[in-house]
């Protein structure tokens, strides 16, 4: 029994020829997974969200309310009726030094002329205090500019400072504005209660609370 030419490709029999490779879809064969599929007993990967960064990027760091760009954190600026009271407590120097400085020479050139007519020793009592009132004028005008300058960085303890100097100027003008009687101390003393008015009232609210214990970096 003859099973044809190996050699001829046209042969009948099967023998020496290579198994044909089967289609997807064809009976008696499972489907191969195409690519693109997942197949069976792998691990599925998660798809990426429109808007979330890929693998291996870096993400840009979380952005805080009040805080610049990579997280530092954002000075706090100060607030308006304090930025008042400190150019209220630079005016108000100024003319404590001013007062100050009138106050001793006019009392330094009236004992010279007490000096001069022999009354000197009487009235050097009187002369000792006016130099000592003319020293605290000029001491508040200092006290006064040191405050101001601290607001910008001092704590509570500049904030307890001024309300205590805010006070005390109070009770100084109520005591000139009464015994003024209508002159010039009179004047100086409503001034004094409007200045001392407004820097009190700056110091005692919530927005001075929250400036002099804010973080410092």
């Amino acid at each position: 029994m003859s099973f044809g030419d190996p050699n001829n490709p046209y042969g009948q029999s099967g023998y020496g020829q290579p198994p044909q490779p089967q289609q997807p879809g064809q009976p008696g064969q499972p489907d191969q997974p195409g690519y693109g599929y997942p197949q069976a007993g792998q691990p599925q990967q998660p798809q990426q969200q429109p808007g979330q960064p890929g693998y291996g990027y870096p993400q840009a760091p979380p952005v805080y309310p009040g805080a610049y760009p990579g997280g530092m954190a954002m000075p706090m600026e100060m607030p308006g009726l304090m930025k008042t009271s400190r150019v209220l407590l630079f005016v108000l120097s100024g003319f404590q030094i001013l007062a100050g400085l009138i106050f001793g020479i006019a009392v330094g050139a009236a004992q010279d002329v007490s000096n001069g007519v022999g009354a000197g020793e009487e009235t050097d009592v009187l002369a000792g205090l006016g130099f000592v009132l003319a020293a605290l004028f000029l001491a508040l005008g200092a006290l006064s500019i040191f405050l101001g300058v601290k607001f910008s960085k001092g704590g509570s303890g500049i904030r307890i400072t001024t309300i205590v100097y805010a006070s005390l100027m109070i009770l100084g003008g109520l005591f000139n504005t009464l015994g003024g009687q209508g002159g010039s101390g009179t004047f100086a003393g409503i001034v004094s209660l409007v200045i001392a008015g407004i820097i009190l009232a700056s110091m005692v609210n919530s927005q001075a609370s929250a400036w002099f214990n804010r973080p410092r970096y």
